[in-house]
């Protein structure tokens, strides 16, 4: 559902500043793939964990994901690259160190814990696509709760 202005509701929400810069405080002992950094609000984010893993097959579709300090965001670990073509309303994409960091055994953002923590190793991060459709779907849910409140 669009607002009456035309616009998603959460257009209006958008990652807070510190969000949307690139990572500080990455371990040293990062390893698995690299990756980019997906931001959303808290609450468009965890809607969108609760689609990815309701909708999970034998395969995980949601990587790890980061809750920052403050509560306040998420941030979906995503291949690199993704940030280069990442257009998604109400969010920002965060090319991490112009390469893409590495899977890190610490969350990436300082003050962070991990909500979903990389899978042993493996280097599984979500795929963009896939978080591009659950993050639409949360925001469709979260226009339809608030305007019923």
């Amino acid at each position: 559902m669009q607002a009456s202005d035309g616009s998603w509701a959460t257009d209006r929400r958008r990652p807070s500043a510190e969000a949307s810069e690139s990572p500080t405080g990455v371990s040293g002992g990062c390893h698995g793939a690299p990756c980019d950094l997906v931001t959303v609000p808290a609450r468009q984010g965890l809607e969108a964990v609760d689609i990815l893993r309701r909708g999970a097959g034998e395969a995980p579709s949601v990587g790890p994901v980061v809750l920052d300090g403050t509560c306040d965001n998420l941030a979906f670990l995503v291949p690199p690259g993704t940030a280069a073509a990442w257009d998604m309303p109400g969010s920002a994409c965060t090319e991490t160190a112009g390469r893409g960091l590495r899977v890190p055994a610490e969350p990436p953002v300082t003050g962070g814990a991990w909500l979903l923590p990389p899978d042993a190793g493996t280097g599984q991060v979500t795929d963009p696509e896939v978080l591009r459709v659950a993050l639409g779907e949360a925001a469709r849910l979260i226009e339809a709760a608030d305007g019923r409140r």
